[in-house]
């Protein structure tokens, strides 16, 4: 006969098993979101406070001219290059926000190798990984995937884990809200009609899925659309030559007012017109899959206005206005100090190679 500790001991036992045989995989071993770039990026809290750190203490000057809004941020543009470069207008972009819940429209950089075009990208995660804890997907995700309808996305973990422009803006978002949750969303090729067609829908369904819960955007939710500016230069662009108007300093000149240009269709009242048009200064007429000037978020940018656009109809609000940040290179100012925090550079910055960056908040 078994002692009673013994009998006790099988039943705890057999009931972990069942247990344990009636449970999801997935929730045994949730999927974790790692990092695509340890280098450029901070990984760990104490990167993260460093960093801001130093921003608030060797751009003391400039962050007390950074313009400052007492209404909650909608919708922002935001640069996802390495942290030594774009230093400040991280925290200038992103301090905006004051939702807890972000919907990230981010680039998909390597988007011909998975063959990916004309549909937008969620993944399936159940977390991402964050400086200060896992981030955990909004359960909007889900319900925004249920609106939609079909051909116009597709869930791709893969294309997901190898993207970097989404999980650049995490640390700064998280520093600002600790109980953060998103929605990654990234988009690959597509033209200017097509990201209409597929932009309404969207916007449909964050209307819905955000007014069932009560939630006010601005306040509960705020879209985040990452780019960089443009890709310059003659060198280590794999083999292609981005230097428009030629490297000297005639050249950078003549380059940094065409990018004022672009930066012109984004500030101001937000109009379909104004997101064609960026989209005419970045992708050539008749071959939207190739660049006229080299903003990588040529597709992220147009898109994730055409989304605000429509959803801020939905809503009836007044028109969204753009509001200029600021606008900053890789070359045009100190970087900020990260070696002694184990981080660094993914590409060089020279007048044969350097990166623009744009900052713009709309409400």
């Amino acid at each position: 006969m078994k002692k009673p500790i013994d009998l006790l001991l099988l039943v705890l036992t057999s009931t972990i098993i069942l247990f344990s045989c009636n449970q999801n995989p997935e929730e045994i071993h949730p999927k974790l979101r790692p990092l695509a770039d340890t280098i450029g990026f901070a990984q760990y809290s104490w990167q993260t406070d460093s960093v801001m750190a130093r921003i608030n203490r060797l751009y003391k000057d400039q962050r007390g001219a950074v313009p400052k809004f007492d209404v909650d941020a909608k919708t922002v543009i935001s640069p996802h290059d390495d942290y030594t470069y774009v230093g400040l207008l991280y925290p200038a972009v992103l301090q905006n926000i004051k939702a807890n819940t972000i919907i990230l429209i981010g680039v998909a950089h390597k988007a011909r190798l998975l063959n990916l075009e004309n549909q937008i990208i969620f993944d399936s995660y159940d977390y991402w990984k964050g400086p200060f804890g896992k981030i955990k997907p909004s359960p909007i995700r889900e319900e925004i995937i249920k609106s939609l309808p079909e051909g116009i996305y597709q869930v791709n973990d893969s294309m997901q884990r190898i993207e970097h422009s989404v999980e650049a803006l995490l640390p700064f978002l998280q520093y600002y809200h600790h109980n953060l949750e998103i929605v990654s969303i990234l988009v690959p090729y597509m033209s200017y009609d097509r990201m209409k067609e597929i932009a309404k829908p969207l916007a449909d369904a964050i209307n819905k899925v955000t007014r069932s819960r009560g939630w006010i955007w601005g306040k509960d939710y705020a879209i985040a659309i990452s780019t960089d500016a443009v890709h310059y230069g003659d060198e280590d662009w794999g083999g292609k030559n981005f230097a428009y108007y030629g490297t000297d300093s005639a050249g950078y000149k003549q380059a940094l007012a065409h990018e004022q240009e672009i930066i012109g269709t984004l500030t101001g009242k937000l109009t379909p017109e104004k997101v064609k048009l960026f989209t005419k200064f970045t992708v050539e007429d008749n071959d939207y899959k190739t660049y006229k000037w080299t903003w990588c978020g040529r597709y992220s940018v147009p898109f994730g206005l055409l989304t605000s656009y429509y959803l801020n109809r939905l809503q009836e609000n007044p028109p969204l206005t753009g509001h200029f940040i600021g606008y900053a290179n890789s070359i045009d100012h100190p970087h900020l100090p990260v070696k002694d925090l184990n981080m660094g550079v993914t590409a060089p910055a020279s007048m044969h190679h350097w990166v623009g960056y744009a900052g713009v908040v709309y409400y």
